[in-house]
Parts: C-alpha cells; sequence; structure tokens
C-alpha cells in the first residue's frame, strides 16, 4: 500500500488489533445489539409539531412542518405528496447530503415554492442530474418527508457559536459558513464525547425522529429511507437501528480497509462511530438486519472511496444475505460521486416493489 495520509505511519495499520478483528465479519445480530447500544437506540418521538405553512407546486401538495427534538432550534422538514391523493401511500424519508455545506438541508434536494439558491442549483447539477430528487420520488407516488438534521439548515449552529479560530468571512455568506461549518465538525464531535454521545448518535436520533413521525401519519403505510453521501451514510445507521421496511444507500459504502489510507480526510464523523471500528466494519452496520430490504447503489469512479473498498463491501453485504440473496441488490455505475437520474430512477422502482411487497 502507497502511504499517503499517514506517511511514515503507513505501516500502524498492520499493527492495529481492530483491522485484524474486522477481517472476518460478525455475526449480525452482534452487529445490531452494538451499534444499538453505541448509538444510545430508544423510542423516540417528536415534541410539539407544527403546520407552518402549506401549498401546491407542479402537481404536488407540500407542508412545511416544524418540531422539537427536545434541544436546540426547531427542525423544519417539509413533507411532499402527489395533489390529489386521496388513500394512504408508501412513505420513504429522504436525506440530505452532508457534501461539507452545512447553511441549507433539505433544499439540497427538495423544491418549495422558494427560489433556488445558485449554490444549490450547482450542487443537484453535479450531485443529482439536476433534479429535485425527492420531488420526482413524490410524484412516483410517495409521501415524502425531508427533514433538516442536526448542525444543517433549521438545525445549523450560529456563526456567533463557532470560536473565532474557526469562523469564516467574505463577500460570500453561505460559502464562508460552509468552510467554518467543515471545521465545526470537529468540534461538534469533542462536545458530544463530552457529552456522553456522538455525532453519529445525534444525527441518528433526529433521523428515528422524523422516521416516527411519518409513520404516525394516517395517510402513510410502509416507511422506507433513501439518502446520497452523508445522506447515504444516515440511512445507513437508520436501517442498523429502526424497523424501516427498506433502505437505499447512494454513495457511501466501503470496508474500512479500504479507506485506508487515502480516504479518511473529507468524510464525515457519521462514518466512524465511535467503537464500531474495533469491533465491526460498516459493511456489518448496513447488513445488519439482513434480510431486511437493503439497495447499495455505488459509482466506479467515485473520488470518495476506492473501487476496491466498495467491491469488497459489496461482497461482505452479499454474505450476510446469503440466506435471502433476493432482498439485497449492489448496483454498479459508471462515474463520479452522484445520485444522477439513471440511478434515481432504479432506486425509485426498486423502493416501490419493496414498499407494495411490504405492505
Amino acid at each position: 500500500m502507497t502511504a499517503l495520509h499517514l506517511g511514515p505511519y503507513g505501516d500502524w495499520p498492520d499493527r492495529s488489533p481492530a483491522v485484524a478483528r474486522r477481517a472476518t465479519p460478525p455475526p449480525a445480530e452482534r452487529t445490531r445489539e452494538r451499534v444499538r447500544d453505541l448509538l444510545a437506540v430508544e423510542p423516540v418521538e417528536p415534541v410539539d409539531v407544527a403546520v407552518e405553512r402549506r401549498w401546491r407546486l407542479d402537481g404536488i401538495a407540500g407542508e412545511e412542518l416544524s418540531w422539537s427534538v427536545g434541544f436546540g432550534p426547531r427542525t423544519r422538514a417539509w413533507l411532499l405528496r402527489p395533489a390529489g391523493a386521496t388513500g394512504p401511500l408508501p412513505g420513504v424519508v429522504a436525506r440530505h447530503s452532508h457534501d461539507g455545506r452545512k447553511y441549507f438541508g433539505k433544499e439540497k434536494i427538495a423544491d418549495s415554492p422558494d427560489p433556488l439558491p445558485p449554490v444549490l442549483a450547482e450542487l443537484r447539477a453535479s450531485h443529482y442530474g439536476g433534479e429535485a430528487y425527492a420531488n420526482r420520488l413524490c410524484r412516483r407516488g410517495f409521501a415524502v418527508l425531508v427533514p433538516d438534521v442536526f448542525c444543517w439548515g433549521s438545525r445549523r449552529f450560529p456563526s456567533a457559536a463557532m470560536p473565532e479560530s474557526i469562523r469564516r468571512s467574505g463577500p460570500d455568506e453561505i460559502a464562508a459558513y460552509d468552510a467554518a461549518a467543515r471545521d465545526h465538525e470537529h468540534l461538534v464531535e469533542k462536545y458530544c464525547r463530552l457529552l456522553g454521545t456522538t455525532f453519529a448518535a445525534v444525527v441518528n436520533r433526529e433521523d428515528r425522529i422524523a422516521l416516527a413521525y411519518l409513520r404516525s401519519r394516517e395517510d402513510v403505510t410502509e416507511v422506507g429511507c433513501v439518502g446520497l453521501s452523508g445522506g447515504g451514510c444516515r440511512a445507513a445507521l437508520l436501517q442498523a437501528t429502526s424497523d424501516v421496511a427498506a433502505a437505499v444507500v447512494v454513495g457511501m459504502m466501503s470496508t474500512y480497509d479500504g479507506l485506508l489510507d487515502r480516504h479518511v480526510a473529507l468524510h464525515t464523523w457519521m462514518f466512524f462511530p465511535a467503537g464500531l471500528p474495533a469491533e465491526a466494519d460498516w459493511p456489518d452496520l448496513a447488513a445488519c438486519r439482513a434480510p431486511s430490504p437493503l439497495l447499495v447503489q455505488y459509482n466506479r469512479h467515485d473520488a470518495l472511496f476506492d473501487l476496491a473498498g466498495q467491491e469488497a463491501a459489496d461482497r461482505r453485504i452479499a454474505e450476510h444475505y446469503r440466506a435471502a440473496p433476493e432482498n439485497y441488490s449492489g448496483r454498479f455505475y459508471d462515474g463520479p460521486h452522484k445520485f444522477d437520474r439513471q440511478m434515481q430512477d432504479e432506486a425509485f422502482d426498486w423502493l416501490e416493489r419493496r414498499l407494495a411487497t411490504a405492505g
């Protein structure tokens, strides 16, 4: 292995007991129990849910909701349903991506009557085939919930709360905030540790609250989840910690060994729940509820991962699903880090089949 980030310490992983332990996949039940323990999983519900506004746009009936997760600013979320739909619909919690951009959350993947900021139009063009994929999914006949989450959008930390050494300034307020927020995540993880938790656990708790809300609605049947990149990380964590009916993880799958030692710096703390890498691998977490339906979409030229690490993850997940191979699908696509229209359409078709079967 050519040493990059570790430099003269490139032989360090060879001496790591954790790397040796990960060589053999642990039983799924043990991983599931350990993940729930590490993330302090317990029943959760949103508090004081309110409807802030309603709209109709391009065949979609939208609601802006808010709720409390128990601390900090209120969460804002958009619920999208096909206009004119009368009966219960399958539901999907759509997770926005990380992107190193935290000024916005739900707006990255969903449209409302509000104008789309140019920075998000650029993001959608590069990552989502120019689409608001949550709206596309809704038009397929789903009730789609798109919540902000801890540190993004309505749940972001104000710049004034960041230490001066982290704050950024410049003519572009959004770009300056996003640059500061990338460094601020390290500080947030330190505070999480002081408070007896982790960034992964806090984000997962809020995603489970969103799932609980969508499930509470009488106009929703079975519920799945989907997300790209950091959103895919959140989908994998939700798959591991809830009984969500089907999960789609996009552009966020590799073995941990496949990240060494060139693909760690750009990844979020959510990808490394404290304690997990010492006992299990990321594909073990994603597959720990096998045979629960799971679709993982990989990009062969994704700069965030080595292809070999993605292929090893695919094989490892398939091994967990050996007793029910029809419930796992690993799909590889040419191109960079993305969730483009082809990938979206295949994911939506898969969700449609799986949620119909679950119902």
